[in-house]
């Protein structure tokens, strides 16, 4: 049984034409190496789907607030997200469709790779919302507050809206990112945090609680901010 055949019997989909499965699950380094297609087309497509059922769901559900459906369109667009999901849920790695020495796991092309099959589905199944939903969604969704716990959007929004609820406005939270080690490895720090008002003035006294902390050594400029968000809220909240 090859990969193709492999993926749809975990999917429980058989695709009428498989050349668009291959297609979501091919990179761009091994399509141009091999010159056929690559994601990424598909991968724009499935970003569009996923959002829909998600935003669907809530509305049904009776979630119409803008704040509440935007936080969760960004919680779709973390990618450290899509990886979570594509990893636990369908171990897209070892599925793909990669160069000799291309690194898979736990990297960005995961969350590419997990849109991209969205959207072959959704174009193979013409157009049928519903089966990308049954076949893909519904896998994960009951399980996406966990899934999307401790992801940086869910930290910058809890702290935000604590600062919110202080000073009565948004504030503007910023940071400092260092980076140690080589350039094609670097490890980033997050530090030196400030909170301002809209008209970019210090509020001196939140940031003076926070302006010592420092994330802990992290891979990806966004794992560190994470990091520094929910030491800030623990400081805050104390």
């Amino acid at each position: 049984m090859n990969k193709l055949e492999k993926f749809q019997k975990l999917l429980a989909y058989s695709f009428n034409n498989k050349d668009l499965l291959k297609q979501a699950l091919t990179t761009p380094q091994f399509a141009n190496q091999k010159d056929i297609n690559d994601y990424e087309v598909l991968e724009t497509i499935g970003d569009a789907v996923i959002k829909l059922i998600f935003l669907m769901k809530k509305y049904k559900l009776g979630i119409s607030s803008p704040g509440k459906l935007t936080r969760l369109k960004q919680q779709l667009e973390n990618d450290n997200t899509l990886i979570k999901i594509a990893q636990e849920y369908f171990k897209l790695e070892n599925y793909i469709f990669k160069a000799k020495k291309q690194k898979i796991k736990g990297s960005k092309i995961l969350a590419d790779v997990f849109e991209a099959v969205c959207g072959a589905l959704f174009i193979d199944s013409k157009e049928n919302i519903s089966i990308v939903e049954r076949i893909i969604i519904d896998k994960f969704y009951d399980d996406w507050d966990s899934i999307i716990e401790g992801s940086p959007i869910l930290n910058k929004n809890k702290l935000l809206e604590f600062l919110q609820s202080r000073l009565r406005f948004t504030p503007i939270i910023e940071t400092d990112l260092v980076s140690k080690g080589p350039d094609n490895s670097p490890i980033w720090i997050a530090k030196n945090a400030r909170i301002y008002t809209p008209n970019h003035k210090l509020i001196k006294r939140f940031t003076k609680k926070i302006k010592s902390l420092s994330s802990e050594p992290s891979k990806t400029k966004k794992d560190a901010e994470q990091d520094l968000y929910w030491k800030m809220l623990n400081v805050l909240e104390e």
